[in-house]
């Protein structure tokens, strides 16, 4: 699949496991993992992060295929869940950075193109959430408010 704004074509990655069963080379059980999710996430580490150190260190190829329940769902079960989603977070905090760096430099033309792009992306996410029902169907980016949303 291609980028989203510009001609290159898309990065190859890693793979996900076909199989949706627990490998029996696994050491550590569904509550460990439990337990491994919740205390990454009081440390301040994204649920992705979560998932990617849990591969790295601990052996464990998918949360879900152990404990039967996404990150995502064992952090709710917990009330541990963030209010915004991580992707959506992330590019506000992107287009906020973006946005002073062009009070400071106002004739960096690149900047305001890839502040446009961005911005773009987050319209498209708010709009994806509001039909899934994880932001109110009222909300909308505005970066005034994004500004202080990320503070």
């Amino acid at each position: 699949m291609a980028r989203m704004h510009s001609r290159k074509k898309g990065k190859s990655g890693s793979k996900r496991p076909a199989v949706k069963t627990a490998p029996e080379w696994i050491e550590l059980s569904s509550q460990e993992v439990e337990t491994l999710v919740i205390k990454m996430h009081k440390e301040g580490i994204p649920a992705a992060l979560i998932g990617q150190r849990l591969r790295d260190q601990y052996g464990v190829p998918t949360v879900e295929s152990v404990t039967g329940r996404s990150i995502k769902k064992i952090l709710q079960s917990q009330n541990l869940a963030p209010a915004y989603p991580d992707d959506l977070m992330n590019l506000i905090k992107k287009a906020v950075n973006m946005r002073k760096h062009l009070k400071a430099h106002k004739g960096d033309v690149h900047n305001k193109t890839k502040l446009i792009h961005v911005e773009s992306k987050i319209k498209r996410l708010v709009k994806y959430y509001r039909e899934v029902e994880m932001l109110p169907k009222k909300w909308k980016y505005e970066p005034e408010q994004a500004a202080l949303l990320v503070r």
